[in-house]
Parts: structure tokens; sequence; C-alpha cells
């Protein structure tokens, strides 16, 4: 594996995890975390024959961390520029949580570079309650109260944030990790992608989406709604694979997240329409 820095058109120096070779896929994580938490998938899927990538979004583990441009559109331009960084015209985009809704973005505005979509614990459109996406609660209580205990407390705030989503508590040495990777991340980053995760309304990307969509998602990830997640299939007619899971299902159920992750990656699964739901235990 090689891990460095690249330059993208912003300025903004994004680093990256590379190894294997063949068709690309690259990783995109959630808030707050990094690159880091597909270290598996990585191996897994250039064992298979492809050149897996994994980027740390901007203001998250070892890229650079602007004070400010943490927009959908911010995000998404850092992942076009690292296809470009690394001359790659097109790759299957894997995201997770925030980095779901950055796959689901850049497919939609950049087609050409992004072969197929694999969206983790996201639906890719919102993440909150809005006019066009009735599911979930609004964002206003709940991101003012994510930001004041990140101002008042930001390392209890953090270890709550990457620990509660889990259906089952997780093992201390687990919990240990994530919170390590989630501090690497600054409070101003933290509040500004908070903000765009919680606060975007994207299903204006779902109309005239031209790329095979798959959606690997928990039953139990209090992070998500479910019933948003089997909308936004119906509206795709794209794959929705459900886990016995919360919010972490490439740790919570590794080896059937892993045998559905490949088959995405690969094309092995047919989309005509959404397929029925499967339920992993």
């Amino acid at each position: 594996m090689t891990q460095r820095l690249v330059a993208t058109a912003s300025g903004t120096r994004i680093s990256v995890r590379e190894v294997g070779e063949g068709p690309p896929v690259l990783f995109i994580h959630g808030w707050s975390l990094s690159g880091e938490v597909w270290d598996r998938q990585l191996r897994i899927v250039a064992e298979a024959g492809h050149r897996a990538i994994a980027m740390d979004q901007r203001g998250h583990g070892d890229s650079d961390a602007p004070l400010s441009g943490y927009d959908i559109t911010d995000l998404t331009e850092d992942a076009i520029g690292v296809l470009d960084a690394l001359d790659i015209s097109s790759a299957v985009v894997v995201g997770w949580s925030l980095g779901g809704m950055v796959a689901l973005r850049a497919a939609h505005d950049h087609p050409d570079r992004v072969d197929a979509v694999v969206m983790v614990a996201s639906n890719g459109v919102a993440a909150s309650r809005t006019e066009s996406f009735p599911f979930g609660v609004p964002a206003d209580g709940p991101l003012e109260q994510i930001l004041a205990a990140e101002h008042a407390n930001r390392i209890l705030l953090r270890r709550k944030a990457v620990g509660d989503p889990f259906k089952e508590p997780p093992a201390p040495a687990v919990l240990d990790w994530l919170h390590r990777v989630s501090l690497q991340t600054p409070s101003w980053a933290g509040r500004a992608a908070m903000r765009t995760l919680m606060c975007t309304d994207q299903t204006h990307v779902l109309d005239g989406l031209s790329v095979p969509v798959t959606a690997l998602v928990g039953v139990a990830d209090p992070a998500l709604s479910l019933r948003g997640a089997r909308w936004v299939a119906d509206r795709l007619g794209s794959r929705l694979v459900e886990f016995d899971c919360g919010h972490y299902p490439m740790l919570e159920c590794a080896d059937d997240f892993d045998s559905e992750l490949l088959a995405a990656v690969t094309g092995r699964v047919a989309i005509t329409g959404r397929t029925a739901v499967t339920v992993q235990t």
C-alpha cells in the first residue's frame, strides 16, 4: 500500500491510500473518520483484482483542513480531484454515510467519471427530514445539540458519536480506534461537515441518474431512516441490501458485507428494479 497527499484543483491536498491493480474503486468515508476505516475492504477489493483507493475527505484524517469549503459540492469536487490526480478516467465509487451523499452527487454531476455507486449506511440524498424527503427527523434540533456538544466537550461528543450508532456496543478496542480516528478531525471541520450531512437535500439528483446504484444498509441503524432508503431505492429502481446491524455494516457483519460489496463492485448483481430485501444475520 502507498499513502500520499495529492493536490486537487482547489489547492486542497487530499490524503489517499492505494493498493492493487485493475479497475479502480474509490472509497469515501463518513463524518469525522478517515479512509482508515476501509482497511479490510481495500485488501479484499484489491485481492479481487481491483485498484482500491481510499481518500480522506478534506478536514479528515491526513488531508488538509481548511476553515471553509465543506459543502457537498466542495466534497464532491475533491473526490473528482482525486481521480484527476491519480489519472483515473472513471471508477466505482463506494461511499459510507456522508461519503454516500458525495458518491451519489459525483454520479449525478460527473456521470462519465462514475461507473457505479455503492452507498453504505446512506440513502445518498438527505440525512434529515425536508420538504422533498419526508423521512427521519428535521435537522434543526439534533444539529444544534451536536454543535453545542462539539463546542462544550468535543472529546466526549466524538466518543458518543462514533460508538452509539452500533446495534450492539462495540468492543472497547474498536471504540478506542474509531475515537482516535475521529479526533483527527478538528472542530471547525467537524462542525462544518456535520452541517453538510444534516442540512443537505439533494433529492433532485435522483432524476435522470444514469449509473447503477447499490445501497448496503443496517436495519438497526439509528442514523439512517430505513423507510427513506427504501424510498430512494424505489425511485431509482436500484438494489437495496439490508443487514441486521447498525451504522457500521463493514464492521458489524463484515463477511456478508464484503460479499455484497464485491458483487456490486464487480457488477455481478442485476439492477432491474429494487430487489427483494435481503436481511443478513
